[in-house]
């Protein structure tokens, strides 16, 4: 009989009220959203000196919105610079508000068996952009975005599902830094004009 198991299964004497503090969480949704925040200021929206490069987050998990889902920064690249290059499992947009340039994306083969393990393919390949253009990452594929004119910055929009991070995918590699990072550095709106005005600052380090 199934109830053989029974001196296993029916051992602990630990209680906890999980699934009515799930209950509890669902009923107080309502009010805990109707404080969180559907429109964001530019003066909420934080800058990061990233090793990605220049940052202005405009969504994440940490700046209280009603947004469950989505995670998005703009990326401000000078002229004639590029990002740092990465890779990620989540898969990425990217629109292009302003700027020309190009892309640079390397495949990966991956393997998931009791270890999570890839392999860069050999071929790495240019994908031109400009503004108005939407750049599509693939789960998993090293990229880098590189701005193709000396005298204008480009300015894109990053987005991607937060549901990666709360799967335990939020798997994230950095392969090489944008050459405006500089841990020191705290970014604000002069800095950051300092930065999209001239190279300078990053051709004297």
């Amino acid at each position: 009989m199934a109830w053989d198991e029974a001196g296993s299964w029916v051992a602990g004497d630990e209680n906890d009220q999980i699934y009515g503090r799930r209950l509890q969480r669902a009923a107080e949704a309502p009010e805990r959203n109707a404080g969180r925040r559907k429109v964001l200021r530019p003066q909420d929206m934080p800058w990061e000196m990233s090793r990605q490069g220049l940052l202005k987050h405009l969504l994440n998990e940490e700046l209280d919105t009603r947004m469950e889902t989505v995670d998005a920064y703009m990326q401000i690249i000078p002229g004639g610079s590029r990002s740092g290059r990465h890779r990620h499992l989540a898969e990425e947009c990217l629109y292009v508000l302003e700027g020309t340039g190009y892309d640079l994306h390397q495949d990966c083969d991956v393997e998931i068996t009791d270890t999570y393990f890839w392999k860069p393919q050999d071929e790495v390949q240019r994908f031109d952009w400009e503004a108005g253009d939407v750049i599509y990452i693939p789960p998993n594929t090293i990229h880098q975005h590189v701005n193709a004119d000396p005298s204008r910055p480009a300015r894109l929009i990053s987005a991607t599902n937060r549901i990666y991070k709360h799967c335990g995918l939020d798997d994230l590699e950095q392969l090489e830094d944008a050459p405006e990072y500089d841990p020191s550095v705290v970014l604000d709106a002069e800095t950051v004009r300092r930065y999209v005005a001239t190279r300078t600052l990053v051709e004297e380090r």
